[in-house]
This record gives C-alpha cells, sequence and structure tokens, in this order.
C-alpha cells in the first residue's frame, strides 16, 4: 500500500485523535509553529532557512476527504485502542469536513513565504479555526511539524555554504568564484528512508548549491517547482564497482579518460591503495588525460579524511602541476579532490581550514554530503515544535495561551495571535496582532490554505510530455482550488526566486539576533502575571 491509499484522517498521532472531545468548547483557536532554538544549539548564529510548507500544504492538507476515508478510518479506530478495542475518535466533525465542507478541512494556514531566512522563534506558520472545528486546530501538527526537515537540511546546507564562501574569500580569485555553486554536492539519495524524503531533503540543498546526485531532487525542483529551468547537476564519475571490474586501475582510469575525458569527471582512487594509486597509476595515465583536455577529480573513500584530502592535492600538484593565483594559494591545473567520505558540517571546517593551510586555494576542492546532510539531523537538531497560542471561548472570553514548564526554560511558547514584521533594518521580528485579528498590512504571514483553496501553482513546466493524466480536456480533476479572495491572492514562486530569496536574506541578517519584538515581550511578562504559573 502506498501512502497516498492511507486515509487524512489517521495521518496524525493516536492522542490528538482524543483532543477534539478534551479541548474546551470555542468560537476560536490559534496555534503556531518554530524553531525554538538555532542549528545545533549554535550561540554564534540563530539564523535558519524557512522552507517546505507547499509541500505538505500540497501533497498532504489540501487533498479532499471522501466519506470513505471516513469510514476507512473508523474502521482502524475499532481496535485501536489498548487491547485492541474501539479506540474514540470524532467521526461526526470527520463526516461534516465531508458533508458541509467539500471535503476540504475547514481552517486556514498562514506561513512564511518560502526561503525567508530567520531566526530562532519566529513563527513559520500559523493555524486558525473557528466553530466546532475549533477543536481540530491542532490536529494537523502532526504533518506540518514535518517542516522541520526541509528546514533543517536548508539551513545545515547554507551554513555549509557559509563555511566555504569565507574559504572562498580567502584563497580564490574573483574569475573562479562561479565554482562555489557546485562546492557541496547532495550524495544523501541511498541513505534516504524513502524517495520522498530525497525529494524533500534534496530540494532544500538545491535552494544553496546546484551540486547534487540525488535526480529524484533535481528532477522535482527543475519540473514541478521551476517551470522546466535546470536547478542541479551532476558530473560522470566512477564507484568502487567500475573500478574493480577491471583487472587493473590503469585500465578504468584509461576508460574513464577514454569516455569522459573531454570535460569534467571524477574518479574513486582508494579501491585498493589509495598511496599507490597517487603514486604510480594518476602519473601513468596524466598523458592520456592531458591529450583529452577535461578536468579530472580524485576522490577518496577512506581513510582519515583530512589527510585524503591532502595527498590527493599533493599528488595532482606533483603530476599536473599548479599556479599560484592573486590571493597567494596554488591552484592545480586541471585537476581537483572531492571528499565524499564521513563530511560534515564540523569535518568540512576542519577539511578547509587545512587545505588552506597547506598553501592549496579552497577552488581545488569539493565536497560531497550524504547522511550529514540528509540523515544525520532530527527535529530536535533545531528543535520545532507547535503550540496553542490563542482561544476564544464559546461565551466569548478571550485568552492568550503559552507553554512555561520552570523545568526547560528552553520550551516555552509564545502567546496570542502573531504577526511577522521586518523592522528598519529588514529583520523579521514578532509582534502581537491586533485585537480584531486584522494582520498587520507588513506582515510577512500569507494565507498558504483556506479551507482547501491554496495559492496558485504556476510553476511546473508546460512541456506536453510532462502533462498530467489527472487533466483531461484541459480541465484539473479533484485538485485543490486555487485562492481566489483578494487579501490573500498569490502564486508560489518558482524555485530561482526562493534561491535569490535565500541567498539576499540569509547574507543581510546578524548571525544572533532576538526576534521577539518589545510589545510581544510585555504581552508575555503579562500573561505570565495573570496566568496559571
Amino acid at each position: 500500500m502506498h501512502f497516498s491509499h492511507i486515509p487524512l484522517a489517521v495521518m496524525t498521532d493516536s492522542y490528538k485523535i482524543t483532543h477534539p472531545s478534551i479541548y474546551p468548547e470555542a468560537q476560536r483557536m490559534i496555534a503556531y509553529g518554530e524553531m525554538r532554538q538555532a542549528y545545533d544549539k549554535d550561540p554564534t548564529d540563530n539564523r535558519m532557512v524557512a522552507y517546505g510548507i507547499r509541500y505538505i500544504i500540497e501533497n498532504y492538507v489540501a487533498k479532499k476527504w471522501t466519506l470513505q476515508d471516513v469510514d476507512q478510518a473508523k474502521e482502524f479506530f475499532k481496535t485501536h485502542n489498548a487491547g485492541f478495542t474501539p479506540f474514540p475518535f470524532p467521526e461526526d466533525l470527520f463526516k461534516k469536513i465531508v458533508n458541509e465542507h467539500d471535503g476540504y478541512f475547514p481552517l486556514k494556514i498562514e506561513a512564511l513565504p518560502e526561503g525567508t531566512a530567520i531566526h530562532a522563534h519566529v513563527p513559520v506558520y500559523q493555524i486558525t479555526a473557528e466553530g466546532e472545528i475549533s477543536r481540530l486546530v491542532t490536529y494537523l501538527e502532526t504533518l506540518l511539524t514535518m517542516i522541520w526537515y526541509p528546514m533543517t537540511v536548508a539551513t545545515l546546507s547554507r551554513r555549509a555554504r557559509d563555511l566555504i564562501q569565507d574559504a572562498y574569500n580567502k584563497s580564490v580569485d574573483v574569475d573562479g568564484f562561479w565554482s562555489l555553486e557546485s562546492r557541496l554536492h547532495d550524495f544523501g539519495f541511498r541513505g534516504c528512508a524513502s524517495v520522498e524524503q530525497s525529494v524533500i531533503g534534496g530540494t532544500a540543498h538545491l535552494l544553496n548549491f546546484t551540486g547534487s546526485d540525488t535526480m529524484s531532487a533535481a528532477f522535482y525542483a527543475q519540473f514541478q517547482l521551476n517551470g522546466g529551468k535546470p536547478v542541479g547537476n551532476s558530473i560522470p564519475a566512477s564507484e568502487h564497482s567500475v573500478m574493480t571490474a577491471f583487472r587493473t586501475e590503469k585500465e578504468a582510469m584509461e576508460a574513464m579518460i577514454g569516455e569522459f575525458g573531454k570535460g569534467v569527471f571524477a574518479c574513486v582512487m582508494d579501491s585498493y591503495d589509495y598511496q599507490k594509486a597517487l603514486d604510480t597509476v594518476l602519473p601513468e595515465v596524466a598523458s592520456f588525460k592531458l591529450e583529452k583536455g577535461g578536468f579530472l577529480v580524485l576522490r577518496p573513500d577512506s581513510g582519515d579524511i583530512v589527510e585524503s584530502v591532502l595527498m590527493g592535492l599533493r599528488a595532482a600538484e606533483k603530476v599536473f602541476g599548479a599556479d599560484v593565483n592573486k590571493k597567494g594559494f596554488k591552484l592545480i591545473r586541471g585537476c581537483g579532490v572531492i571528499q565524499g567520505d564521513g563530511v560534515s558540517y564540523k569535518s568540512l571546517g576542519q577539511i578547509l581550514d587545512a587545505v588552506l593551510a597547506a598553501g592549496y586555494s579552497a577552488q581545488n576542492c569539493a565536497f560531497g554530503m550524504g547522511g550529514g546532510l540528509l540523515q544525520k539531523l532530527n527535529r530536535d537538531t533545531m528543535s520545532f515544535a507547535t503550540k496553542l497560542s490563542h482561544i476564544v471561548y464559546f461565551d466569548g472570553t478571550k485568552r492568550d495561551v503559552m507553554k512555561h514548564p520552570k523545568t526547560d526554560s528552553d520550551k516555552i511558547s509564545l502567546p496570542g495571535v502573531l504577526d511577522v514584521i521586518r523592522n528598519e533594518q529588514g529583520i523579521p521580528m514578532v509582534y502581537p496582532r491586533a485585537e480584531n485579528y486584522v494582520p498587520h498590512k507588513d506582515n510577512l504571514l500569507q494565507v498558504v490554505y483556506d479551507h482547501g483553496k491554496v495559492p496558485l501553482s504556476a510553476t511546473s513546466t508546460t512541456l506536453p510530455i510532462f502533462a498530467s493524466p489527472n487533466h483531461i480536456n484541459g480541465s484539473a480533476v479533484n485538485e485543490p482550488k486555487i485562492l481566489s479572495s483578494s487579501e490573500s491572492l498569490h502564486a508560489w514562486p518558482k524555485f530561482d526566486e526562493l534561491k535569490s530569496r535565500v541567498q539576499t536574506e540569509w547574507e543581510a541578517l546578524p548571525k544572533v539576533f532576538d526576534p521577539i519584538s518589545q510589545e510581544l515581550k510585555d504581552k508575555i511578562k503579562h500573561v505570565l502575571a495573570t496566568g496559571p504559573f
């Protein structure tokens, strides 16, 4: 069974099914989601990239419910309680979604524009539910909270770009900066738990670099998010199975050079003896490589991750020679090294420091990050959470809500309905929304879902070969409705626009900043002074 066949009614945590019968009666409830801390609790940089809400909205939240979905969920809940007994669930509310709301979850979600650079504690999205549906305000938390993954990958990738760019600023001439775009390559596809994970995480990485071997993400970003314009690319490269299929490594390298030697290509060098391959095999194929005129990338895949890069650089310089650039660093002629083994944010910095200390330009090196990019992170890496923040009780009484555990001050939440507004320096800050619930005119939070309506999607390719089978005679079949109200009408931007936004906004933000406005701090003090704390 594919996950798309699972009813949306059960795409949440079990305990959330019981909450509609527990929540107090209310006219309105509002909740929001935020990253509560910097990447890996880094005290020197609490910037992050907001990205990933569109995928969740289009593929899950905006899907139409049917009575069959409710019936399937009912069958499941018959035995979901302890002892395989009946589990309580809001069947009446679920049926009303189908019968009275055209099958679309009847609430509103606002979110930051994709690619917005922010600091920790800035709301990424805000949920508003009204009437009896108020009791379902946090029902979608499980799905929406999954935005932690693309946000964390995008933030890690951007921080890695900062490390590489800093090394470029020190050691690469201006005319060599074109190569920065491909310096961190996504090697994470095979380590993903699913193809969907590779698309979500791999696309987040492509906000910052063009290098990727995760073709699922590059394809999706190009044809679904960027109108068919290329987003990611790679180069021909050998693997150990290819190298060991030949009788000798020399034959394997000659085959690679013969096939791909006029362009950029990579050879893995440690199938048997990395040092011997550098000292013996590389000189033996050098003339053939020079005859072809292309660019050879040497790839170590074992041993000390720093020393193996330096070994490759020294061997390449010895065989092909190097020139000293204007900044006084050596740039090897027609050859470089890519390290794709054990690369993490920490080791990336260590390798770059060692390369520059040895007198080599950072332009000589590229990096492949697999597990370190797409797998070795989790929701706690930046502590994402969704919390209730405001309630209007059935009798009309309003109350701002916040979590404030004495045992962990890092887990406090923000009270009230929230706006995100840029200050005079252009930094997104968090403010209380007006008492009449009307957003500030400069509020960054945009409506991305409103009772089944979603932003216009005009980012996919128009090539006939990509025409969807769900379109019959030019009409969409069972697709979410686009937003039509004048105050919320907008369209998803193309991926290139998101990349530009990330680049511009990230570099403009201070590395460390408290985005909570004084007005919101005053509200927090009031809630703490008058609430049940």
